[in-house]
């Protein structure tokens, strides 16, 4: 069971990741909403929208799980500070759910990077064992 967790904690991530696609590439009233809040509507709705796709795709590949959670980092940290700093916790009465879900997505990203650390070129090698 123990080898089966990353591959769960992949696949969650990238679902998260995957299903809020629709929102920002159907122009989802909500997603126009935050995007025009921060200044960065079409274009930023868009672009992270594709660097969403990324991350979740590099996530469900093996050999790029770690280039997918580091990816996956970087898109919702920035997300977590938009919500802190300009947006709120709490968007359009969803009760905090969309600031929750970009936590819990940190949390689990912060996770496989660790579990995949060894996997990260140039850093990597210094996590081996000497045994």
């Amino acid at each position: 069971m123990k080898r089966y967790i990353p591959l769960i904690l992949r696949i969650i991530v990238a679902v998260i990741l995957i299903q809020t696609l629709r929102f920002k590439f159907t122009a989802h009233p909500d997603s126009i909403y935050i995007f025009t809040k921060l200044n960065l509507e079409p274009i930023g709705r868009i672009g992270i929208g594709i660097a969403e796709l990324i991350a979740g795709i590099l996530l469900l590949l093996r050999k790029t799980a770690w280039v997918g959670a580091f990816l996956t980092l970087g898109i919702i940290g920035g997300a977590i500070v938009m919500h802190l700093t300009q947006l709120g916790i709490e968007i359009n009465d969803d009760g905090g759910l969309l600031f929750i879900t970009a936590v819990l997505t940190f949390i689990l990203s912060g996770i496989l990077l660790y579990l995949y650390r060894k996997e990260i070129p140039f850093t990597g090698k210094h996590f081996h064992s000497e045994t």
